[in-house]
């Protein structure tokens, strides 16, 4: 059985080593695979002194990344982790142990269970609650963190879905195509520590922020098309009617109607209502015969 560890790393010098040192003493037999994604610092060098494979690749994106090393990169196992020197790597070889054993396709280590106070940003685990209380719900599902960038994977996982996501979304895109082409998902509680004085998270509160809010809504829109776009006809459908409503009752009343911009608008609501239900309608029946090729192919290999 052939183990590859993979590593993207962007400027973490100060950690690179460490995480290392660590995955050798504790898989002694993995190849262990860097990707430097344009670091600046000594990453790419730290990693090749210590005997690491270093790749490079030069699409800015902690997802290009992992795109990259799981297009490359042929193992029977993978083990995927930060380079930040955050997760306890004790666990691993248990984890290993259930994918090699076909217990599992995937299985992530819950970071949200066994954490430092200050190994979060603010509002970081708020924002991986929701998205995962949205999965959950979506998909009828019960993960806990989808955020978790330590993961084992066996070799018809990683060649059978196609990462998309460019940036640190890589990890909640996994989470969501393992539940919805029935790939199986176990979790297993890991200590999260924060970083080591002197090496600084690639993370902003802000703008990741907005990815989870977009995340959130690429969510809904792309894997459940039905469920969306009814909502949004019905939302429409309701503004119709509230704002027809004032037209209806005076042309009762009058036989006449006076608020001809509202009766247009009124109209016009109702039309995207039916229009939007109808788009969903269609993506949700392209999405299940798109469903049936994946698992064609995928059973073919």
């Amino acid at each position: 059985m052939e183990i590859a560890i993979i590593i993207p790393a962007y400027n973490e010098e100060q950690t690179i080593g460490k995480v290392i040192f660590d995955l050798r003493k504790n898989i002694p037999t993995a190849k262990i695979h860097v990707c430097d994604n344009n670091s600046t610092d000594k990453t790419a060098e730290i990693a090749k002194s210590l005997q690491a494979i270093v790749l490079k690749e030069k699409r800015q994106g902690k997802g290009y990344a992992i795109q990259s090393m799981f297009s490359k990169i042929e193992a029977d196992v993978y083990v995927m982790v930060d380079a930040d020197d955050t997760y306890d790597l004790s666990l691993v070889n248990d984890m290993i142990f259930m994918v090699a054993n076909d217990e599992c396709d995937m299985i992530v280590g819950n970071r949200l269970k066994d954490h430092s106070d200050k190994s979060f940003r603010p509002m970081h685990i708020l924002g991986n609650k929701l998205v995962t209380y949205l999965i959950n719900v979506l998909f009828k599902s019960a993960v806990t963190d989808v955020m978790s960038g330590l993961r084992v994977m066996n070799r018809s996982f990683v060649k059978n879905i196609n990462v998309a996501a460019s940036g640190f979304e890589v990890e909640t895109e996994m989470t969501i195509k393992a539940l919805k082409y029935n790939y199986v998902l176990k979790e297993v509680n890991v200590k999260y520590k924060a970083r080591p004085a002197g090496s600084v998270s690639k993370l902003n509160t802000v703008k990741d922020g907005f990815l989870v809010i977009r995340a959130i809504f690429t969510i809904f829109k792309d894997y459940k098309p039905f469920l969306f776009f009814s909502a949004v006809s019905i939302t429409l459908f309701l503004i119709s009617l509230l704002s027809g409503a004032v037209v209806i009752k005076e042309f009762i009343e009058t036989h006449y109607i006076t608020h001809v911009p509202l009766a247009i608008f009124a109209s016009a609501t109702m039309i995207l209502a039916i229009i939007a239900f109808t788009t969903g309608v269609i993506l949700d029946s392209a999405n299940r015969r798109f469903d049936e090729i994946y698992n064609f192919i995928r059973n073919k290999k």
